[in-house]
């Protein structure tokens, strides 16, 4: 494995020093000790729950909130009985998702049972097994899985209750997961294994390689600076999101979060087809368990545990171009000139590591970017905002103030000894702030009005694994202690958690000096809950169409794993890009939540313009479309936002019953209603596209297509496949250059005939925090067709913003023949409106204000 330091600009000739990511590589078979075996008793809990006392540790049984239910892991030392366990959580939990449910208990000779509302556990008093049952579930014969009763089992602390029916309310279904065993495997290591079926499917796991569905893979959580090769055995990028979403048809979801920042193993291969085995290096076993029942749910409950994304602004959600590097002031200034000379729209453009002064942190290159104010200003009137990277590593250096007082404070990290811990990367030996401790945060995040002060009001957070440079372990000292409020954790125990320490205190001292603007700020590496701070992209790809069709699961996945606004480079980073496949991968990332353009050093340039202008007509028209499609992308994230869905989903998601699209991923849903299917092949004329069930329209020609089989969709050059539900409706505006220039004319919401919807528009200023305190207008469209006509209702759900007043167009696609009269409530005006026979579409103007019904009589 090669790290980015194989691409330091100063290396003549790159060469390869990197080996392959470490770890247990699932073969291994290490002695294994039981950790919860006949359980000796079971004691009540003050946190809303019980304990259970096994053979060699202590399981704490919690209900943390609705839905969700928490197991955490406590060791014996020295054969002593264990401790309760330490119920704080890490960062990744946010303390508002706590609001237990009680919990009743009762017992029989062979099993303790805890009922919560919608959740029950049953754990088996010889063989220590521990079944979580939900709401509802698949009945089956009951099989009482460990024999007769264990005579020495008592309880202590507890009253049962031995008169309600709800203990045996489970007899007679499957557990939505089963935990047959918890083991320790070697002095500290923990591996649980937990019984599913033949026929499951798995999702989740944030940013990995491979296929939609982790069926038989093997991963390991460990953040990892991974510059080559992304390919399906690379087991550990950038992010580590220790979650997975078990499904199956017929029966309820669920998903399990383990909560340790360490190193850690999901393994859906070893145990076979019907185990996952989830192992942590460190012994932690903290795991929650979220019933669904269905995909969205567990997607929602995962949400309200690990936190739901910010509405960003406005111009981060438009096109982004960036270089490794823009070298300088007027180079960056010729781009976004060319760029709207071409009328290519694009909002945002990116300063890699060369505008810094030795690639030291809140500086200036001088030489490179002499007017680093007048330039952000003179990109500001043409609409572009500018994002600079800015790393973790700070140079050692006593001449450089931010290094002098970062170790005047202790900011940085050390050694339980107290000698601070340095690295080598871009500007060589440096040192890493300690963004576990509070202070240290604090301090970090106000060094960014440094930026603010030029104007700039996005940060890009790179190589925060953190990635050290001509070290085995490719990162930080695991022996460097992070000082953790009142718990200091180990850099082994607390590595992944890096990065998104470092983007959250980017995140909140960028709000804390913008005067109420929102700040966007990108990360490449970072842990659960990491949508609460920045959009991922997924790092150093290659130009590859591997790559480009790999990204598509990636998305999908961290889309399951809390992370909506997410992408890949455009193009690709490393390598060498055709014109073609910039042509191809522009219109998938057109669609994409996050939309950059990014290529390293040495590669070709890939400004669209740079490959003749056929590819270039396409990167415009499909750029174009994200900006016409604005209203409809910008109602997603407020979605995601408010309710925690993904922006771009798997076909599973919308479609959990339909078994061809378990592991469906060279195509996307954007939202529920848009069909996305790119071409991930160079010289392809055409590709199969798999229509779900339902009626579907062409969104190009408006072609009208029955789902539930694949059909085959025409793919020249200029064309990706796009296709719209019957039902749908989809807001559109008119064509702007930057996300912040107001579009001329009316919203066009068009409706798309043959079935029924909904859709809810979400508007503010695009720019503030305002929408947290009411001051945004969503609106909610919905669509009924019957035999006699057609109506569209208009209501307005919260109306905080009325400056927004526009007036909308109605364009009703595949209408039929033409309408008998079309009404519109409380309007003493008649209706105008048209109808295009030879489209078979009607167009009707309405006032952009208020509620309204419009009758559409056949």
């Amino acid at each position: 494995m090669l790290t980015s330091e194989e691409i330091h600009p100063d290396n003549a000739n790159h060469a390869n020093s990197g080996e392959g990511f470490g770890g247990n590589d699932g073969t291994r078979r290490l002695q294994r000790y039981s950790a919860i075996h006949s359980i000796e008793r079971l004691a009540s809990n003050e946190r809303d729950g019980y304990i259970l006392h096994g053979e060699q540790a202590s399981l704490a049984i919690i209900a943390h909130a609705d839905g969700i239910i928490r197991l955490k892991l406590a060791h014996r030392i020295n054969g002593a009985q264990a401790a309760a366990p330490d119920l704080r959580t890490t960062p990744a939990i946010l303390d508002s998702a706590s609001s237990g449910d009680a919990i009743s208990y009762s017992e029989d000779e062979s099993h303790y049972r805890l009922q919560l509302a919608n959740l029950s556990v049953h754990a088996h008093k010889q063989s220590g097994r521990i079944e979580v049952f939900g709401s509802g579930g698949k009945p089956h014969k009951a099989e009482d899985v460990g024999g007769g009763p264990n005579k020495s089992a008592n309880s202590e602390n507890v009253k049962p209750d031995h008169s309600g029916a709800k203990s045996d309310s489970n007899q007679d279904r499957e557990p939505l997961l089963a935990f047959s065993s918890i083991e320790w495997t070697g002095k500290r290591q923990t591996a649980c294994t937990i019984e599913t079926h033949e026929d499951s499917h798995y999702y989740g796991l944030g940013e990995k390689t491979g296929f939609l569905d982790k069926k038989g893979e093997r991963y390991d959580m460990w953040n990892s600076d991974v510059y080559e090769p992304h390919v399906p055995d690379i087991d550990a990028l950038y992010q580590s999101i220790p979650w997975l979403i078990h499904y199956r048809y017929g029966a309820p979801a669920s998903g399990i979060l383990l909560d340790d920042p360490g190193r850690t193993t999901f393994d859906m291969r070893s145990g076979g087809d019907d185990r996952i085995i989830i192992s942590s290096e460190n012994g932690n076993l903290d795991l929650y368990v979220l019933e669904g029942p269905e995909l969205k749910d567990v997607v929602k409950r995962y949400a309200t545990l690990t936190g739901r994304p910010p509405m960003p602004p406005r111009w981060a959600i438009g096109f982004q171009q960036s270089r490794y590097s823009y070298m300088s002031q007027e180079e960056l200034l010729s781009v976004a000139r060319t760029m709207r000379e071409k009328r290519i729209p694009c909002d945002v453009l990116y300063l890699d590591i060369h505008y810094m002064e030795e690639y030291k942190v809140f500086t200036w290159d001088t030489e490179r970017f002499p007017d680093p104010r007048g330039m952000i200003a003179e990109l500001a009137e043409m609409g572009f905002k500018v994002v600079p990277i800015v790393d973790p590593g700070v140079k050692k250096d006593p001449r450089y103030p931010v290094y002098a007082e970062g170790v005047r404070n202790g900011h940085f990290c050390a050694k339980l000894e107290g000698d601070l811990f340095i690295g080598d990367v871009w500007p060589g030996p440096s040192a890493f702030t300690d963004y576990s401790d509070e202070a240290a945060a604090e301090w970090w995040g106000d060094l960014h009005r440094h930026y603010i002060d030029y104007g700039i009001h996005g940060i890009w957070n790179d190589m925060n694994e953190p990635s050290v440079f001509g070290v085995p372990s490719k990162t930080m000292d695991l022996d460097v202690v992070h000082r953790n409020g009142d718990k200091p954790k180990t850099h082994g125990e607390w590595h992944n958690l890096y990065g998104m320490l470092m983007s959250k205190a980017t995140y909140e001292g960028m709000a804390r000096n913008m005067e109420g603007e929102r700040p966007f700020v990108l990360t490449r590496a970072g842990y659960a809950g990491i949508q609460r701070y920045a959009a991922v992209w997924t790092g150093d790809n290659r130009s590859y169409w591997e790559h480009m069709a790999m990204s598509i699961p990636m998305v999908l996945n961290l889309g399951l794993s809390g992370v909506a606004f997410t992408g890949p480079d455009i193009g690709g980073f490393s390598h060498h890009a055709s014109g073609e496949l910039l042509a191809r991968w522009t219109q998938l990332g057109s669609l994409y939540p996050f939309c950059r353009n990014h290529s390293a050093i040495d590669t070709i340039r890939q400004e669209p313009w740079l490959f003749g202008e056929r590819v270039e007509a396409v990167c415009r028209d499909y750029l174009s479309l994200r900006y016409k499609l604005m209203p409809y992308l910008y109602s997603l994230f407020y979605e995601a936002s408010s309710a925690g869905l993904p922006i771009v989903r798997p076909l599973l998601l919308e479609y959990p019953q339909d078994r061809n699209v378990s592991n469906l991923c060279d195509q996307f849903l954007l939202g529920k209603d848009m069909l996305v299917a790119p071409v991930l092949r160079p010289g392809t004329p055409s590709r199969s596209v798999y229509l779900p069930e339902g009626t579907w329209y062409d969104y190009w020609t408006g072609e009208k297509h029955e789902g539930g089989r694949s059909i085959l969709a025409e793919t020249p050059l200029e064309k990706m496949p796009i296709y719209v539900r019957a039902g749908a409706i989809i807001p559109e505006q008119a064509l702007t250059q930057h996300a912040n220039e107001r579009p001329e004319g009316p919203t066009k919401l068009t409706i798309y005939s043959g079935g029924e919807g909904s859709f809810s528009l979400f508007e503010d200023d695009g720019l503030t925090f305002g929408y947290e305190k009411g001051a945004y207008r969503l609106r909610d469209f919905e669509w009924k067709e019957s035999a006699s006509g057609r109506t569209l209702a208009s209501s307005l759900r919260n109306d905080g913003y009325p400056g927004l007043s526009r007036e909308l167009e109605i364009v009703i696609e595949q209408a039929g023949l033409k309408p008998a009269s079309i009404e519109l409530a409380g309007s003493a005006e008649p209706v105008q409106w048209s109808y295009d026979a030879a489209f078979k579409r009607i167009r009707i103007p309405v006032p952009g204000d208020g509620d309204f019904l419009l009758t559409i009589k056949n």
